[in-house]
């Protein structure tokens, strides 16, 4: 019979499925004989909007929307799992450290039991000590080459030439405050074109209005999504590879950028940057709260971003 392994992500958005792309890779190449589940609180983007990707996951459907965020699943995941006649997990891996979630999750039949939730209190079975266990694992970073042709096609037909500098600044999550102030976005454009720089704006078809906000302060201004009949995460990541470097606040198309290893400078304000932030050796981290002590990120300045950029171009 073929084991099988089950991955559980509470996070809900398209940056933190991606963040989990080393992690799901590193557990295939140690489990390589495993059948790997994913079971999410959220949508599965893996076989959704991060399709193109081609991560390799089988989804754990249990009928609970949200999952281990409501306690009465406590009483349903068990029996929801038993109907799908899979036996039992070999591993279960939790990815989140939230208590009642953990609770909840550990209800799914299991052999070993992997989470960091309570300094690793809930763990099962591990053959070495839990705090072990991931660092443990070889790294296996993911390669943009398993992403289709077309999208590196598309990408060098939208940005040709050279000189282009990247822009990122609609956030997914509402409910935090990320946004950098558009008017310094436009200062901070105005100020590298005169460097014989190509603003470039990561901005979704859906954004009409904000392009053509854009487009009115900064005619030179490129949306090469809007020139495009492609609609995909993995059209950002191959637009990345066409970039000098990008500058982004903590958002999906940050993460997407960061597969490319594109030169990137992140702007942090009330999220932590020391868990969300690209981690790769052209990665610049700007952080409100370690500059001015502050969680609003509009006090990082035009200034502060283009010293930052000093390390990737000369001006």
């Amino acid at each position: 019979m073929t084991k099988k392994l089950l991955i559980y992500n509470s996070g809900g958005g398209i940056g933190d499925s991606i963040q989990l792309f080393p992690l799901i890779l590193s557990l295939e190449n140690l489990f390589n004989k495993y059948e790997i589940y994913y079971l999410g609180a959220h949508e599965n983007h893996y076989l959704g909007k991060l399709k193109d990707y081609n991560i390799k996951v089988k989804t754990l459907d249990l009928g609970l929307k949200y999952f281990g965020f409501r306690w009465w699943h406590f009483f349903t995941a068990k029996r929801n799992f038993m109907k799908l006649k899979l036996g039992e997990f070999d591993l279960i891996v939790d990815c989140q450290s939230k208590l009642r979630n953990t609770i909840v999750l550990k209800q799914i039949p299991y052999k070993t039991f992997y989470s960091s939730t309570f300094n690793n209190m809930f763990c099962v079975k591990l053959e070495r000590p839990a705090n072990e266990f991931l660092s443990s694992l070889k790294t296996i970073d993911y390669d943009i080459k398993n992403i289709p042709k077309k999208f590196f096609d598309e990408s060098k037909r939208l940005l040709p030439n050279k000189g282009y500098i990247g822009f990122s600044l609609t956030q997914g999550n509402i409910y935090r405050k990320k946004e950098w102030p558009l008017n310094k976005v436009i200062k901070l454009s105005n100020e590298l074109i005169k460097k014989n720089k190509t603003p470039v704006f990561l901005v979704e078809k859906k954004y009409q209005e904000l392009k053509n906000k854009i487009k009115s302060s900064i005619p030179t201004a490129l949306f090469p999504e809007h020139e495009s009949s492609l609609d995909s995460p993995a059209l950002v990541t191959c637009l990345g590879t066409r970039l000098d470097f990008a500058i982004t606040i903590d958002n999906g198309i940050m993460h997407m950028l960061s597969l490319s290893k594109v030169p990137i400078i992140s702007l942090f304000g009330p999220t932590d940057s020391e868990k969300f932030a690209p981690k790769y050796k052209n990665s610049k981290i700007l952080d409100s709260k370690k500059i001015y002590n502050s969680k609003n990120v509009s006090d990082i300045s035009v200034e502060d971003v283009l010293q930052a950029a000093k390390q990737f171009v000369n001006f």
